[in-house]
């Protein structure tokens, strides 16, 4: 459920007088833009789910500071953004990649993440996605950020251009540059491969 800008107003005033109803229906109603934020950054189920309780702590912790120049959505991808690569800057353990493809129902919530294992994947599937992500993997912070917001999570260049600070046609180009990197990189991933 969207939340409507009037709403979006109420919401914030209540969240800014500690509030527990109205942090209530922020989590009922951001967990999922929370989620499918951190999942595709750092591709890992039980790592995203606890950083998305940590956006919750930050949000908590930060509403009184939040000064509404931006909507609440915005700076709540900006938080989720922030935390995912606070995660990957500190944490040095070697990840698996998980399969990312065909994982969104079609009301946007998260279905469970197959295993590699899992009979009813197919193997060279399983190779293509893995293959995708970790060329995701391989682009820089910015490219990688606004090829994921727009791709996975589906937003505008408008707010993709709040989110990430920049104007709409540096978004553009991002996006562009990520989009031929990608295939360089996944071309020489089969180069190789099939050598």
């Amino acid at each position: 459920m969207q939340i409507k800008n009037l709403e979006e107003k109420n919401l914030i005033r209540e969240l800014k007088s500690n509030s527990e109803s109205a942090f209530k229906l922020l989590v009922e109603n951001y967990k999922d833009q929370i989620f499918n934020t951190i999942i595709p950054i750092i591709q890992n189920v039980d790592d995203a789910d606890d950083l998305t309780q940590e956006v919750f702590i930050q949000i908590y912790k930060s509403i009184k500071k939040f000064k509404e120049k931006s909507s609440l959505s915005t700076w709540i991808y900006k938080i989720s953004i922030s935390k995912a690569y606070e995660y990957i800057r500190y944490n040095k353990r070697v990840k698996r990649f998980s399969i990312l493809i065909n994982m969104f129902r079609d009301d946007n919530t998260i279905r469970e993440i197959p295993d590699f294992k899992h009979p009813g994947v197919e193997l060279e599937q399983k190779e293509n996605s893995k293959i995708l992500f970790d060329a995701i993997n391989k682009l820089n912070r910015k490219q990688k950020t606004a090829y994921i917001l727009k791709n996975v999570q589906g937003l505008s260049y408008k707010k993709i251009a709040d989110i990430m600070n920049k104007s709409i046609s540096s978004i553009e180009s991002l996006i562009y540059r990520a989009k031929q990197n990608l295939k360089t990189i996944i071309k020489k991933k089969y180069k190789t491969r099939n050598l």
